[in-house]
Order: structure tokens, then sequence, then C-alpha cells
């Protein structure tokens, strides 16, 4: 008689091989590597249609009915003079993300860094920032201020000739 008899120990072998395969890559991706700890690419909004604006929340109406002297003549900052005056708003902050630090790069933008050290470029808002005209006064040189076309731009600054770059 010749009966076949299936081979167990090939058949365990392959079963655990097939485990073994189908499980690495979870367990590799639960793992911490190096990689990790690389920084990660800097992230621009600008290029994915989303606008950066940096402002903090609305004033309630009760805070818009009385208006100061010097609130009643306001300035509208735009392009670099809106992108300073965000900047200055925000260089001595502590903190991490949109509402913390910013700092000016060299090619005169300026950036921010959220919690996983990721760089994202800040934009003004199209329609400008209204700015009480005795703060809009530092401004006025600069592209932007009152919707001028004409004035300079970030990369005059000091601080952008002395900026450490974004990576």
């Amino acid at each position: 008689m010749n009966t076949i008899k299936p081979e167990p120990r090939r058949s365990r072998f392959m079963a655990l091989l097939l485990t073994t395969l189908l499980t690495f890559p979870f367990l590799s991706a639960c793992g911490s590597s190096k990689e990790s700890s690389a920084p990660l690419p800097p992230v621009d909004e600008t290029r994915a249609g989303g606008v950066q604006t940096n402002r903090g929340p609305s004033p309630t109406p009760e805070a818009k009915k009385g208006l100061s002297n010097t609130q009643k003549v306001a300035i509208t900052l735009a392009g670099a003079a809106a992108l300073y005056y965000i900047y200055n708003q925000h260089k001595n902050k502590q903190e991490q993300g949109p509402q913390g630090k910013h700092y000016l790069s060299k090619n005169g933008r300026v950036y921010y860094r959220d919690a996983d050290k990721r760089v994202h470029w800040v934009t003004p808002p199209p329609e400008g920032i209204k700015v009480p005209e005795s703060e809009a006064a530092a401004y006025r040189d600069f592209q932007g201020y009152n919707n001028q076309t004409t004035g300079k731009d970030l990369t005059s600054l000091p601080e952008a000739k002395t900026a450490v770059p974004a990576q």
C-alpha cells in the first residue's frame, strides 16, 4: 500500500515564514528609528492654497463698540509690511506653532516651527492687516504699507542678513 503522508515539518516552516513576513511591516513601523529624529521638510502653506493669517481671537461685540482716537485711523498693511508686522508681533514669544515664535529667513520670508520642528512659511492675508496709524508708522518704508506697491522688502533688514537658514 502506498499512502501519501503530508509533510508536517515543511508545512509548519512555511506557516512560520509567512507569518513572520506578514508581521514584519507592522513591527518595524512601531519601533523608533533614526529617521524620526531628522527634521521634517518645511511646509509652505502658500502653495497649498491655505493662507496663514496669524491673528489672535476676534474681539467681542462689546469691545468693538468704542474705538480710541488711535484706533479710529487704521492703515492697511499688505505684502512685506504685513509680513514684517507679523514677524515683530511673534519674534519674542516662547511657545511653538502659529501663535508662537517666528523667525526671519535670509530670503526675506517669515516662518515658524511646529511641535515636530517642521518649518511653516507664513503668508500675510490677501486683504491685508488693519493696524492703528501709530503702530503702522514703523512700516511706512515697506512694500504694502497702505497698499502701496513700492518700498523695501524684508531681505534688506539686518536680521535677514544674519539669519540662520530654515532647514
